[in-house]
């Protein structure tokens, strides 16, 4: 029986990374839904090659050239997600969620009741929502697996684990671009430079996040909130070849070690075909590479954002979002050309210490409006105090 799936997000990296699987596999898969953004003729394409039932593009004036396009074809188009109820008549098999930005958590959060298995790969809306996710999970029984590498990784070595057995997880960074660069050259960081990852193919804004490291802030909270485990247990350890991706030391004095390629086809792969005896067509193990971790300890002088985790509070709460909407803003305006590289880190510890934020670290998200309403005010906040910086 063919697996019945969505993809959310996928005209964009991981929603195409995603696709690339199925197709090469459609006898095994029914696709009941796509949805993008803007990129309606990469939507179409996509609609064609797999014969998805259903179509949903928020941008009016794409949705409408999609309509166009899809005339006399029998293709539902919607133009947001408030028509879930209509296009799944009954649990599907699995739903991945690959919208980013804070965007997606609604869609993500609605969609939980109407899959088996959700795969996430949306940082914001792991972060800033997962205390509603889980809720969700647990009210509708579904299943959730993290796609992110390294989120993947320790799920992948702790299913069947009991959480007190422990002692501590290391996430992998690569050190990005300027891992090697003098910290005298950082002011002079161009756009250009920061979005090209030496390992991984990745979008503009992500890719910035791992050049400043706050990629690594991020996952970290990630992983603390999805594995339910104290904030210090979590470290981050420098590994150029993005080849183990974490480390997983256990109290009997054992520790497990899980390496892949540096290819997102991996991680999707096994939450498409989770616990299945389908083989992935991978590289054989590198033993140049194993021989040669080169792990090392993060210079915080080079890359200050990682001391953003001494403000993270170890409860679940309303300053995480403080946190992702101030850094989404100034990563904007760093591509942009309006501030510069070092500038986000400054900007960033700047607004997060401002008073009234950081009531936030004691308030419980309770919706995804009064997430989406900080998130806007935060914006705000932080666009105004980068132009006075900047005029001064």
């Amino acid at each position: 029986m063919k697996k019945k799936i969505a993809v959310f997000g996928s005209t964009g990296s991981i929603g195409k990374t995603t696709i690339d699987i199925i197709k090469k596999d459609k006898k095994n898969f029914e696709v009941i839904l796509l949805t993008s953004n803007n990129s309606y003729q990469e939507l179409a394409k996509q609609a064609r090659l797999l014969n998805a039932k259903n179509l949903i593009i928020k941008n009016k004036k794409q949705y409408l050239n999609l309509k166009k396009k899809f005339k006399n074809k029998k293709i539902n188009i919607y133009n947001d997600f408030s028509n879930l109820k209509k296009i799944f008549k009954k649990k599907i098999d699995y739903i991945m969620c690959a919208i980013s930005g804070l965007q997606g958590l609604s869609p993500t959060i609605n969609s939980i009741k109407f899959t088996k298995n959700i795969a996430i790969a949306n940082k914001e809306s792991l972060i800033c929502g997962w205390n509603l996710i889980e809720n969700k999970l647990k009210k509708y029984n579904t299943n959730f697996i993290p796609v992110d590498s390294e989120h993947f990784s320790i799920w992948s070595l702790i299913r069947n684990v009991n959480k007190s057995h422990i002692e501590e997880i290391i996430l992998t960074a690569s050190g990005g671009p300027f891992l090697n660069l003098p910290i005298s050259k950082f002011k002079k960081i161009k756009a250009s430079s920061a979005i090209k990852h030496p390992n991984w193919k990745m979008g503009k804004k992500i890719s910035v996040d791992s050049a400043t490291m706050m990629n690594k802030v991020f996952e970290i909270i990630e992983a603390q909130r999805i594995f339910d485990l104290d904030l210090n247990k979590f470290k981050i350890l420098i590994h150029p070849n993005s080849y183990v991706h974490s480390i997983i030391k256990f109290y009997d004095g054992t520790t497990k070690i899980l390496v892949h390629d540096t290819n997102m086809k991996i991680p999707i792969f096994n939450t498409l075909y989770k616990n299945s005896r389908k083989k992935f067509m991978s590289k054989k193990l590198d033993i140049k590479k194993l021989n040669n971790l080169d792990f090392s300890k993060i210079d915080k002088k080079k890359f200050p954002s990682i001391n953003i985790l001494k403000h993270v509070s170890k409860k679940i709460s309303l300053y995480e979002t403080v946190i992702v909407s101030a850094n989404d803003l100034l990563v904007e305006l760093f591509l942009d050309g309006k501030i510069n590289f070092i500038d986000i880190e400054i900007f960033l510890k700047r607004v997060i210490k401002l008073r009234e934020f950081n009531k936030f670290k004691d308030i419980l998200p309770v919706s995804v409006n009064q997430i989406i309403k900080l998130n806007k005010y935060v914006r705000l906040k932080t666009q105004s105090l980068s132009v006075l910086s900047a005029k001064s």
